[in-house]
């Protein structure tokens, strides 16, 4: 992390993987990571933590499982929402988007329950920004 201002559209450009968050700094245990992402994830679950998403640039949709059934929540820039723990959920940006998530360091991309992981997803708790 630096002590620096980061610009998020200069972390945005450092990288090209999609599905694969970059740690732009944190906030006492949590990460800051922004991500590229394009077509969708897999349906995932996170147990013991919330999941924020602000769309910085582009739509992200959120599919989500609730007890009253299946919705899609649709997120244009600019906007956020908040996957309560333990709601399983997959995101999903058929035209592409920048997104900003806010999570515990050491939270994996893919939850603690979910389907199989796709060549497209990085399993990860986020790589560093270079």
């Amino acid at each position: 992390m630096t002590s620096e201002p980061l610009s998020l559209a200069h972390a945005l450009a450092s990288f090209d993987a999609l599905w694969s968050p970059r740690i732009v700094t944190a906030v006492n245990d949590y990460d800051v990571r922004v991500a590229k992402v394009e077509g969708e994830h897999i349906w995932h679950v996170h147990d013991h933590t919330d999941e924020f998403f602000l769309v910085l640039e582009g739509e992200l949709r959120i599919a989500l499982r609730e007890p009253a059934g299946e919705r899609t929540v649709v997120l244009p820039r600019g906007s956020v929402f908040t996957v309560p723990r333990g709601t399983e959920h997959k995101p999903s940006a058929p035209a592409g988007a920048s997104i900003l998530l806010f999570e515990p360091t050491g939270t994996l991309t893919v939850g603690d329950h979910h389907d199989a992981v796709p060549s497209h997803v990085d399993a990860t708790t986020g790589h560093a920004l270079r």
